[in-house]
């Protein structure tokens, strides 16, 4: 045999390393990579929103106009190694930890509780940890719950015993997701108890369990909301966010100031916006929380309807891409993690890009991989770990 044709037979696709790398098998393969883009170029969008919100505000930069977009951009990079982690471990693996993560994240919302909480616009729901960093634990409830949640309720179906859940096994995953909601509803911090529920809705609707469950839900949500406006739970600022929301002429110079001007900045962007680092609004620093809750607001001056669709597109590919992955999952466990992480998504960007336009309570959660924090950001690169992960369990025919 020559040199020639012995060269080309040692290094033919199936021997090199590019073509183990696309083996059938492989983890590229089997890789969402328009999942992965959409995040990353959120990710991308909202690190010049972030740095644009902020590179002004010397009161919170100390000087250093890029104190915000350094730690945005650390925050990022940690993200993507958790998100590598929990694709090495994988969904199905981290079974065995779920109930040690859940306990640990019952331990982080109580000791926001704890004298090591700090209180941010009325929310005492964070744990200061120094050098300008802190540390929301109501962030990993959500991976918590979701994860135990499904392993509660996919258990004895994936086992074969049963087709879907019975009344019993509804209850004890219920009973694990009320005990911390219970507690965050402490702080108080009612954004994340909102977007809890919708996660444990779309729990319950993947699981295959009885629509009464659903319809019983939605009636007790509605009913412990009554409760809670009548027994005075709420603390007086949220109520106010409610009072403005009903009536959006109410204190325009007070509780109404945020949506006021988010809404200006907003309609002042036109159609192609008034280009990044340009907004009138967002460098006169007229919209508070602009980095974090109304960082939506940026993007709707300075890029426009075209730059706010845009961003509104990138995450309804990612809702797509997940719901696409919870289609194909191979067990009932997979379907639920996938379903649980589409409804936190949804409602969390529906609750955020609403409450800036005016058409949702202001409710003081994050718009996901564009608004800046770092627990915000860990949680969801958690979460496309996750999805990352059920797609890779998948038959590549699926």
């Amino acid at each position: 045999m020559s040199a020639n044709s012995y060269s080309i037979r040692r290094f033919t696709p199936e021997r090199s390393a590019l073509g183990k790398l696309l083996a059938r098998d492989s983890i590229v393969r089997r890789m969402d990579w328009v999942l992965l883009f959409a995040s990353l170029a959120l990710c991308g969008i909202g690190t010049l929103l972030v740095y644009s919100a902020t590179r002004g505000r010397t009161s919170l930069t100390h000087g250093d106009q890029y104190y915000f977009l350094i730690r945005h951009l650390m925050n990022a990079g940690i993200g993507v190694g958790l998100a590598i982690g929990v694709v090495a471990i994988g969904h199905r693996r981290m079974r065995g930890v779920v109930p040690f993560f859940y306990a640990l994240s019952i331990l982080g919302i109580l000791a926001v509780l704890s004298p090591l909480g700090s209180t941010v616009n009325g929310a005492h729901s964070w744990i200061i940890i120094g050098g300008g960093f802190s540390l929301q634990p109501s962030e990993f409830v959500k991976i918590a719950i979701i994860l135990g949640m499904a392993m509660v309720l996919s258990a004895r179906v994936d086992a074969g015993d049963r087709e879907h859940p019975d009344h019993r096994t509804v209850l004890q995953a219920l009973g694990l997701a009320a005990l911390p909601i219970l507690i965050i509803m402490l702080m108080p911090d009612l954004g994340s108890v909102m977007v809890l529920a919708a996660i444990i809705l779309g729990v319950l609707l993947a699981s295959g369990a009885s629509n009464r469950w659903v319809f019983g839900l939605i009636a007790a949500g509605i009913g412990g909301a009554i409760a809670v406006w009548q027994l005075g739970i709420l603390d007086k600022y949220q109520i106010d966010r409610f009072a403005a929301f009903a009536n959006p002429a109410l204190d325009p110079a007070g509780v109404g100031y945020n949506t006021s001007q988010a809404r200006i900045a907003i309609g002042s962007g036109g159609l192609l916006g008034k280009g990044l680092f340009h907004g009138s609004q967002t460098t006169g620093q007229f919209v508070p929380e602009q980095q974090t809750d109304f960082v939506f607001s940026v993007a709707g001056e300075e890029l426009g309807f075209v730059g706010a669709a845009l961003i509104i597109g990138l995450i309804g590919v990612i809702l797509w891409r997940a719901c696409a992955i919870a289609r194909s999952a191979t067990d009932l466990y997979g379907t639920i993690v996938a379903a649980g992480i589409v409804a936190w998504f949804a409602f969390q960007s529906f609750e955020n890009i609403g409450m800036t336009l005016g058409i949702m309570p202001v409710a003081g959660i994050p718009l996901p991989f564009v608004s800046y924090g770092g627990s915000s950001m860990f949680a969801n690169c958690m979460a496309i770990g996750l999805l990352q992960s059920v797609r890779m369990q998948r038959p590549m025919s699926a």
